[in-house]
Formats: C-alpha cells, sequence, structure tokens
C-alpha cells in the first residue's frame, strides 16, 4: 500500500466514523445537556480515549485475531505491515470469514432502515419500502439462507462468517432499542452523573459496531483502523460539543449514510466470495454517496 492509498484509507476511514455516528452525537448531545459542567468535560475528554482505545482499538484487534488465530495477539496487530510470506498467507484464507461476516451485518443494517426506521425520503422507492415494514424480517432471513446456501459450496467457514454476522446485527439491535428507552428515562429523571456517563460510554460502544465493520472494507489494517476510526471519534466528540443542531438541519446525511454502509457491505460480500476490489473503491464510494446526500440536504435546506 503506497502512501496516497494509506492516506485515502486513514481520510475514509474517519469520514465514514464521523457520518455513520451522528445518531450517537444526537444522543450524546441530548443527555448531556442534562448533566453537570465536569462531568461533561470527563466524557468529552476521558470517554474520547475510552471510545478510541478500548472500543475503535480493541474491538477490530480481537476481531482480527478470532479470524486467524495462528498470528496471536501481536500477529494481528502488525499482520498487514508484515513482510513475511507466511502470514500474508494466513491473512488472505481466513479473510473471507470476516469479511462475508461484517458485510451480512452492515447489509442487514441497511435493510432495517429502509424497512423499519423513520426517514427522509429522497427515492420513491424508500416511501414503498417503509410502508411494507414487517418485511424486513424474512428479506433478511431470505438473505441470510442465500448467503449461507452459496459460502456453504465455497468454504463452511465463510457460511459460519454469515451466520455470525446476522446473530451480532441482531444483537446489537436489541441494546439499541433497549438504549432508546433508557434515554428517555434519563432524560425524565435525575439519575447520578455517573451512571449517565456509563450510559453514553454504552450507547457509543454499540453504535461503534457499524463503523469498526465498516471499516473492514478499507483495510484489513488495525493501526490503520485505530487511526482512523479515532479520528473520526474526535470528530463525533467536536459536533456534541457545538455544531449538532446544525449538523441535524442536514436532514438526508443519515441516508447517504445508510447507502455508503450498503454499498460496503456488497464490497465486503464480494470479495469474501473471490471479487477483486481495488483498495481505493471503498473511500471513494463513501465520499460520492454521502457528497450526493449532503448536496441535497443542501438544496432542501435553500428552499427553506
Amino acid at each position: 500500500m503506497n502512501v496516497f492509498s494509506l492516506v485515502l484509507t486513514v481520510v475514509g476511514l474517519a469520514f465514514f466514523e464521523t457520518i455513520t455516528s451522528i445518531d450517537n452525537a444526537i444522543i450524546n448531545a441530548q443527555v448531556l445537556s442534562t448533566m453537570h459542567a465536569w462531568a461533561r468535560r470527563w466524557f468529552l475528554v476521558w470517554g474520547l480515549l475510552v471510545a478510541v482505545f478500548v472500543v475503535r482499538g480493541l474491538l477490530p484487534w480481537l476481531i482480527v485475531w478470532a479470524t486467524v488465530p495462528t498470528l496471536g495477539p501481536i500477529g494481528a496487530l502488525t499482520a498487514t505491515f508484515s513482510g513475511d510470506p507466511a502470514v500474508a498467507a494466513a491473512i488472505e484464507k481466513s479473510a473471507p470469514i470476516l469479511l462475508v461476516g461484517g458485510g451480512t451485518f452492515l447489509v442487514f443494517l441497511f435493510c432495517h432502515w429502509l424497512f423499519l426506521e423513520p426517514k427522509q425520503c429522497v427515492f420513491t422507492g424508500e416511501a414503498y419500502f417503509q410502508k411494507q415494514g414487517g418485511w424486513f424480517f424474512t428479506v433478511a432471513a431470505v438473505l441470510l439462507a442465500v448467503l449461507v446456501w452459496f459460502a456453504l459450496r465455497r468454504d463452511p467457514r465463510m457460511a459460519f462468517g454469515a451466520v455470525m454476522g446476522s446473530t451480532a446485527f441482531f444483537i446489537m439491535l436489541g441494546f439499541r432499542e433497549h438504549a432508546e428507552r433508557a434515554e428517555k428515562n434519563l432524560l425524565q429523571d435525575r439519575r447520578s452523573d455517573w451512571s449517565k456517563i456509563l450510559f453514553l460510554e454504552i450507547i457509543d460502544a454499540t453504535f461503534s459496531i457499524d463503523s469498526v465493520l465498516g471499516a473492514f472494507a478499507f483495510t484489513m489494517s488495525v493501526p490503520l483502523i485505530l487511526l482512523g476510526n479515532g479520528l473520526g471519534a474526535a470528530v463525533v466528540r467536536q459536533l456534541t460539543v457545538g455544531n449538532i443542531e446544525r449538523i441535524k438541519k442536514y436532514v438526508y446525511l443519515k441516508n447517504g449514510a445508510m447507502y455508503s454502509i450498503l454499498f460496503l457491505g456488497l464490497f465486503m460480500v464480494s470479495e469474501s466470495f473471490g471479487a477483486d476490489v481495488p483498495v481505493w473503491v471503498s473511500p471513494v464510494t463513501t465520499f460520492g454517496v454521502v457528497g450526493f446526500f449532503f448536496v441535497k440536504s443542501r438544496a432542501e435546506l435553500s428552499r427553506v
């Protein structure tokens, strides 16, 4: 990977982390508004370190280590910068398992948004799918069955990876639905600031799963994921502090985030089945898709 590819990957990761964490920033801002000044400072400073090094650093490292256990803990961290042909062969052999799992998660995430989540519709089809919300679970089940069928013919471990991606999605969905109810309670009662900080850290960890799994569409390098997602997490904290109301006015940014998630999921699944996706495709696609919806949002603002 040359210098240009490295920079493009890191910038793409930071941008993807930022755009997929807007909902997280909104929740953070709402809960922080009910907390004392010292607690807000603690969360914005020390909470950022937890978000970057514990969640966005530890999680991708554990995922790579679990997917390629022969690398060991140090090898999982430095594998993509190693010149050892045996290490490269181990990553190449096991990468499809991780890619199909992450891709399944991201495609399910997009489908859930398309069928069940409230949205500002850009395309006519979005409103139609939202009216068919109950079909999400049928679509998810059929997609999983198809993926497992083709994965079994290629490598049974890939089938397990797809199932794990589906499992991770539904576990994450349960946590988020519980968090939405908990957020309403926190805003209505006078719980301690420490309990609110703990809640925000758990929410941040839950929302980070999208960006961490999506990061593998950009690179398998844990240090690059840590750097890119860490920069994105810092940007999200800055949005939380002073710009969240302005960001909320760009009503189609969530659409851009979800469509970029769809494309990254499809890239990951395609790669897992042997397609050659150049390293620049994921970041460029993310910039292009989100840029399109940003322009649509600007146009909508000008009409208000």
